[in-house]
């Protein structure tokens, strides 16, 4: 299986840099890759991919080199399992809520004796011929990214023991949910969610864990850097969306 260079980043301190992609087209993922981002971040929990469809954007990030992960909307073993065996490097769940729902994404991301994942002769080992089966889990568990969701105001008062589970690789902090939660809908740069969001990074950077967000303008992107997160995603709809505006706003006057 490939090298997770994303999670090489993160582990050497670096941070790593990608897209959000909720359209279903390879070709997007191809562009990303050529654009110099580190991973496409498939969004098949707000996006309409299915199964058939992630597997061939996994294929086109691997065209390129970049990082294939894959936000799933469901929190179920065998829903996990399907699209790490297509080759996904990592996964991220959203809307946990506690330590038992985070356990039960690393259980399902990481093999025996860490996790329960099924095993087979997958897209993921080169269809079982990868080389020794023992060498090829030792190699998941060490490359595979799990990255979790905090978003909702149960999971800010869990925070403490979710933080305690092994094995999680990044801490995603959700500003749209997270607002929302707090009751400040569409208002992520509410004085409250700001404070909120500090102080999440400040317990989880103390627990020893990588911080990710979402980052779509450049004055977030600078606090978002100061702030020290590791994982920054921007999202494939806003940059069409900003280049289109800006360029018709030049077409037009």
């Amino acid at each position: 299986m490939r090298k997770n260079l994303t999670k090489e980043k993160i582990l050497a301190g670096e941070t790593a840099y990608g897209v959000f992609v909720n359209v279903s087209n390879p070709s997007l993922v191809e562009i990303i890759g050529h654009l110099g981002f580190d991973f496409a971040l498939i969004d098949a929990e707000h996006g309409p991919m299915g199964l058939e469809s992630c597997e061939q954007m996994i294929r086109a990030a691997d065209a390129v080199n970049i990082t294939p992960l894959v936000r799933i909307a469901m929190n179920i073993q065998q829903n996990i399992l399907r699209f790490l065996d297509m080759g996904a490097l990592g996964v991220q769940l959203p809307l946990l809520n506690n330590k038992a729902d985070v356990e039960n994404v690393v259980r399902s991301v990481r093999y025996r004796p860490v996790g329960r994942r099924g095993l087979a002769g997958v897209r993921a080992n080169s269809w079982g011929m990868w080389g020794p089966m023992a060498e090829y889990v030792e190699e998941a568990n060490r490359q595979n990214l799990v990255i979790v969701q905090i978003e909702t105001m149960e999971a800010v008062e869990n925070i403490k023991e979710i933080l305690t589970v092994p094995d999680i690789d990044v801490v995603f902090i959700g500003p749209n949910d997270l607002s929302a939660a707090m009751g400040y809908t569409g208002q992520q740069n509410h004085p409250e969610v700001h404070k909120m969001i500090d102080n999440l990074v400040k317990e989880i950077h103390a627990a020893g864990k990588a911080t990710g967000t979402i980052a779509y303008d450049a004055d977030t992107l600078k606090l978002r850097k100061e702030q020290g997160f590791k994982f920054i995603v921007y999202n494939i709809v806003a940059m069409i969306v900003k280049s289109g505006r800006e360029y018709l706003q030049l077409a037009r006057g």
